[in-house]
């Protein structure tokens, strides 16, 4: 990985490192039809409608939503190429599975 791609990663994973947007983010990516208003995320919060606003466009600055006005809401969606990427650079190349490695129960438990 690159010092330029590492800079892009980085800025996604501190977007993801605040847990309202990650509930945000995984509030639109699962909501029905592939979008959602921000008049149905707000109320899932126990935030001002200002302060949702700025979660979500920290997802948007990082590249993980896409979105658009319409009247008076905005309406969100996931944008799955930013995902896949994320994807992507957590799966273990083809033929990893037999490199050597520690398991959870290991690496976790007191020595003998």
């Amino acid at each position: 990985m690159g010092g330029e791609e590492a800079v892009e990663l980085s800025r996604v994973f501190k977007a993801l490192g605040d847990p309202v947007r990650l509930r945000l983010l995984s509030m639109i990516a699962s909501h029905d039809g592939g979008e959602v208003c921000v008049c149905d995320l707000t109320p899932a919060f126990d935030l001002t409608q200002p302060t949702i606003s700025h979660h979500l466009k920290q997802l948007r600055q990082a590249g993980l939503i896409g979105s658009e006005r319409r009247g008076t809401w905005v309406y969100y969606w996931l944008l799955p190429e930013a995902t896949d990427r994320l994807a992507a650079l957590f799966t273990r190349p083809v033929g990893s599975a037999d490199a050597p490695h520690v398991q959870a129960a290991d690496a976790t438990e007191a020595p003998a």
